[in-house]
């Protein structure tokens, strides 16, 4: 992990390069919805870096906290902050890092179940950007020396936390789960089953106890959470369902098949 010490971060998340603070995302409009989303943690806004000769350092490196929870990419220029010409400039980095699994969200998870985003709350195990393995590299090995050299703030990002969820979690996404009025959960792949779901009914551990063929993936199940019967549709991560990078072809086809199915369902 890329920080200078837990005393610097009694106050906030962790900070990006350049200087902006990772923020809290959580579901803004409070009011009832048809279905609870829960993913696994935020995303960022993604800029390239290039020097001030136009040579590039970073190709996509996360430079903001993404404005709203599952963020569908619009104006990352808007996000990306302002820097002295001497470090160089951030601009937009390809469109595929800023957004995808908002994007994927809508078109492959929600459309396909006849619902848009003013139906669904939102909701993510890690409330807040978390630094991969490339981001952190890009860290250590580019910003953190950068930064050290003309006096800029350390980026103190945080890494995907292990365990995944505190033991506190879980009951703060049932108090949202139950504030959306939701009948319906969609889960987003193997960590939300067994970091919530699986708080429940312990036999919940990951997506492929539901079915790993094309009669039993995405199927919806009844299951009781904390007394209330939910219809609950286990499904894989954006990840897979778009193909965004590394991911399961067989788990992203089993997707398709449901997403054409249930197109043909609600025409």
């Amino acid at each position: 992990m890329t920080m200078r010490g837990k005393e610097n971060m009694t106050s906030e998340l962790g900070v990006f390069p350049f200087g902006q603070p990772v923020k809290k995302l959580e579901q803004t409009d409070r009011s009832p919805k048809k279905v609870f989303v829960l993913g696994v943690y935020a995303s960022a806004v993604h800029a390239t870096w290039k020097d001030h000769d136009g040579k590039i350092i970073v190709q996509a490196l996360a430079v903001a906290s993404e404005p709203y929870i599952f963020w569908k990419g619009e104006n990352p220029e808007s996000y990306i902050p302002k820097i002295n010409p001497k470090f160089g400039t951030l601009t937009p980095a390809q469109k595929k890092f800023n957004g995808p699994s908002g994007i994927a969200l809508d078109e492959l998870f929600l459309q396909p179940m006849g619902w848009c985003r003013d139906d669904a709350w939102l909701c993510d195990i890690v409330p807040h950007s978390c630094c991969n393995q490339g981001q952190d590299n890009a860290i250590r090995e580019h910003y953190n020396p950068f930064a050290q050299k003309f006096g800029l703030r350390e980026a103190t990002t945080m890494q995907v936390p292990t365990p995944l969820c505190d033991k506190d979690r879980p009951s703060k996404i049932l108090s949202e789960l139950q504030e959306s009025k939701a009948s319906t959960i969609i889960l987003l792949g193997d960590d939300p089953i067994k970091w919530f779901l699986g708080e429940f009914d312990s036999h919940c551990k990951r997506l492929s106890n539901f079915g790993e063929t094309p009669d039993k993936y995405g199927k919806e199940h009844k299951i009781n959470i904390a007394g209330t019967s939910y219809d609950v549709l286990p499904l894989v991560h954006p990840r897979h369902a778009g193909r965004l990078g590394i991911h399961s072809e067989k788990w992203a086809a089993l997707h398709d098949e449901w997403v054409k199915q249930r197109k043909a369902d609600i025409s």
